[in-house]
């Protein structure tokens, strides 16, 4: 018997029955579909974690502020991160080659009878080079890969390191910010009022865009409006606030030796006493990315794991219906057998009957699964990616589960006795 002949005496056998053909490839289906499904759900939120953390660069340490809940909100275990811990950083960390500082508040930006409730972003002179690289806007109708920091500058200048220390009284201004508040008039060297203090206007930025287009209709980043990190602390706020910090490290290389310094400055600043938890936490891009990739590998395991009982209970069904399907055509066996059909002949029909309800099944399977991948990206915000190596990956899973689970049948029906199997009733 050649192979087409087997799989045609094979495609008769599972159609003969379509019922019990569709209900026997359901676990199949499912499995297959939940595999595809769960797979772009992981690879959704590994991007969203990367997407998240692309403007922490290899060389950069985050400090960040340690909380605790406190009658239900959150609360500072220690000292704040001060604009005088990041100030003096540089200085007393020597593997720290500058500290960038920022704060984020509201505000309302006046001129003449336009007032604005803004969100307002004190920042160091490196505030416009931050912008321009942490990964996640560039100006409009220029490609991702090609701006400078200079291209995001529309007109004018950013703050000098001297304004900064000095408590100028500058802003600068985004696209839109600078339209809703001047019109078409030219808004340089013009003053605005942020709530009760004056301050001019030396730039105003390019008009930027979302480099990721579903978080265009999110972020509005033409809507900012920047002052020196010194000023903004001391017009927008009554107490001092918590900056937040970034040290970028001269060294990549000694990275570990670079946090160890800052731990020991900040410990000092704080009066932090031996044996005595730290009120503050430092991360670099290689914590995170560690940290995500542990979880991914969990992530990995329990879909490993929802996959492989799909599948098994699909199996175990394909291997009880053919064991039902020899019982009932032994007979047909023993004819077969007796006019010649070798043992080989017999195995091929019937393990080609399980591959192909294991075949249909995973077609069905990964239809499904990409069908709804829209739907569970639209439960998970979006969050859900195809991965294209995870058809071929879970349609040979389903062949293989096929193969598997129909070689017992095939070979108990290879072994049937060709005179007992005619006299079967």
């Amino acid at each position: 018997m050649t192979w087409l002949d087997g799989l045609q005496m094979a495609l008769f056998g599972v159609t003969g029955n379509p019922l019990r053909g569709a209900l026997t490839t359901l676990g199949i289906v499912i499995g297959v579909a939940s595999v595809i499904a769960m797979l772009a759900l992981g690879n959704g939120a590994r991007a969203a974690v990367e997407a998240n953390f692309r403007f922490l660069g290899a060389d950069t340490v985050q400090i960040a502020v340690k909380q605790a809940r406190d009658d239900g909100e959150w609360q500072p275990i220690g000292r704040i991160l001060s604009y005088e811990d990041g100030l003096r950083m540089a200085e007393a960390a020597e593997l720290v080659n500058r500290v960038e500082m920022r704060i984020n508040g509201a505000g309302k930006v006046r001129h003449g009878r336009v007032v604005l409730d803004l969100s307002v972003s004190g920042v160091t002179a490196n505030g416009l080079e931050e912008l321009a690289t942490q990964g996640e806007v560039q100006p409009l109708n220029v490609p991702v890969d090609q701006p400078s920091v200079a291209a995001f500058m529309g007109h004018g200048r950013f703050f000098t390191p001297a304004e900064v220390l000095a408590q100028a009284d500058v802003c600068v201004l985004g696209h839109k910010t600078a339209l809703d508040l001047f019109g078409g008039d030219n808004p340089l060297d013009q003053t605005v009022w942020i709530n009760r203090h004056r301050c001019l206007v030396i730039g105003v930025l390019a008009e930027l865009e979302m480099i990721d287009p579903e978080q265009r209709t999110r972020r509005k980043p033409n809507e900012l409006f920047y002052l020196p990190i010194s000023t903004a602390i001391h017009d927008l706020y009554d107490e001092e606030p918590s900056v937040d910090l970034a040290a970028r490290v001269s060294d990549e290389s000694r990275m570990d030796e670079a946090k160890a310094q800052i731990e020991t400055y900040l410990r000092q600043r704080h009066a932090i006493g031996p044996g005595d938890e730290d009120d503050f936490s430092l991360t670099t891009r290689r914590d995170i990315l560690g940290a995500q990739q542990q979880a991914a590998r969990t992530f990995s395991l329990l879909l490993a794991a929802m996959a492989t009982v799909s599948l098994l209970v699909g199996g175990i069904g394909i291997m009880n219906v053919m064991l039902v399907t020899v019982t009932e055509r032994t007979k047909e066996i023993g004819v077969r057998r007796a006019v010649g059909a070798r043992q080989r002949d017999i195995i091929t029909q019937f393990l080609l009957e399980a591959v192909l309800m294991s075949a249909a099944g995973g077609l069905f399977g990964i239809a499904i699964g990409v069908l709804t991948i829209p739907l569970a990206a639209t439960l998970n915000q979006g969050l859900a990616l195809l991965d294209p190596a995870s058809i071929p990956l879970a349609f040979g899973v389903a062949l293989l589960t096929g193969i598997l689970f129909g070689l017992y049948p095939a070979l108990r029906a290879a072994r049937l006795h060709p005179i007992e199997a005619l006299r079967y009733e």
